[in-house]
């Protein structure tokens, strides 16, 4: 076999891999009609292995909050807590999927941390009470948040059958998973999430922190 030969079929091969994918785009909104920025939609596969997590994420303290407010990795992920702020903190989660503490520090810890459970993370810092952020750790490498039009966009999903779930951390009642069929095509669905509206929690000047 030519070199030609071998070329020509690894590039069939490729579109035709390709042609079987599909995505998933989601709008989320309130039962009101209004959109749901920051909602986690995910998508398991039925049958079969997900492939495993390669990246590291990161979560930053910017202006003494946490940035960004929600992040969903998969499960076996890697997290780094950069601080870029000219104070300390002090980053903490007694959530059952992550006992997690990282004590008062400036710039980056030494080690990113490890999310090895599935489930809803809650952190906060025990210096800064108004600063929190949420971590959805999922058995799936296929999902996305929405933005503030209420839209995510899972693309590249193999074809097959998966189950749908949508979460956001200030839901009133997570919503029924339901089960999905992903062909070679856009799939649009239009979802809901009943959720609270967020209140900003007053925080002091800068001058008066003496950390």
């Amino acid at each position: 076999m030519t070199r030609a030969t071998s070329a020509g079929i690894a590039a069939v091969l490729f579109i035709c891999v390709n042609a079987l994918a599909g995505g998933l785009e989601a709008t989320v909104s309130t039962p009101a009609g209004k959109p749901v920025e920051d909602a986690a939609v995910v998508i398991e596969p039925i049958l079969g292995a997900a492939p495993k997590p390669r990246r590291i994420a990161t979560i930053e303290q910017r202006n003494r909050e946490f940035m960004p407010y929600v992040t969903i990795v998969q499960t076996g992920t890697l997290i780094e807590f950069p601080n870029h702020d000219p104070v300390k903190h002090h980053i903490y989660s007694f959530s059952p999927a992550k006992l997690l503490e990282i004590k008062l520090y400036a710039g980056k810890p030494v080690q990113p941390v490890l999310f090895d459970k599935p489930g809803e993370v809650a952190l906060g810092c025990n210096i800064h009470d108004w600063m929190e952020a949420y971590v959805l750790v999922v058995n799936s490498p296929y999902f996305a948040k929405t933005g503030r039009d209420g839209k995510a966009l899972i693309r590249n999903l193999p074809a097959g059958h998966y189950r749908l779930r949508v979460w956001h951390p200030r839901q009133k009642a997570e919503g029924p998973q339901r089960d999905i069929e992903i062909g070679g095509t856009t799939t649009r669905l239009k979802l809901l999430a009943d959720v609270t509206p967020g209140v900003v929690k007053p925080k002091p000047p800068v001058e008066s922190d003496t950390y």
